[in-house]
């Protein structure tokens, strides 16, 4: 059974969402599409013969990939383990932008309505003068 381009793409999502955050995000994230396109291309082949019946849900990609790290091609092994990783850096950078940025929203982004990231808006536009600790949390974040 051929896997569709869609669902190794879902496939790499969901194996990243599974994971838990590890830490502070790093300086480089990846796109969740970039991601699944990433998976896509090294570990198609493996997800189709090793893992075409499992649910790609509820970490069953990430285990069944797992059990069988020494038959699957190694590129495929190191790209997954670096979406997985980069895909954390993105959550938790995504966690920490509020934090990081709470000093110049109150300072940049009087009157701003909350919700329907208004702030966020507001800081993008600002961005020249946004503190560094914040551009970085938001870039990390994806949402510039």
């Amino acid at each position: 059974m051929r896997l569709s381009r869609r669902r190794l793409v879902w496939a790499g999502l969901a194996a990243g969402l599974m994971m838990s955050v590890a830490g502070p995000a790093s300086a480089q994230t990846i796109s969740y599409s970039d991601a699944g396109a990433l998976l896509a291309k090294s570990c198609g082949k493996d997800i189709e013969k090793y893992c075409s019946k499992v649910n790609l849900g509820g970490g069953g990609l990430k285990d069944c990939l797992s059990q069988r790290e020494s038959k699957i091609n190694p590129q495929c092994v190191t790209d997954y383990k670096a979406v997985v990783a980069s895909l954390d850096a993105r959550v938790a950078a995504q966690a920490a932008v509020a934090k990081a940025c709470r000093g110049d929203a109150t300072q940049f982004c009087q009157g701003t309505a909350p919700g329907n990231a208004h702030y966020l808006g507001c800081l993008n536009a600002a961005k020249k003068v946004v503190s560094k600790r914040c551009t970085t949390a938001i870039t990390n974040a994806g949402w510039n």
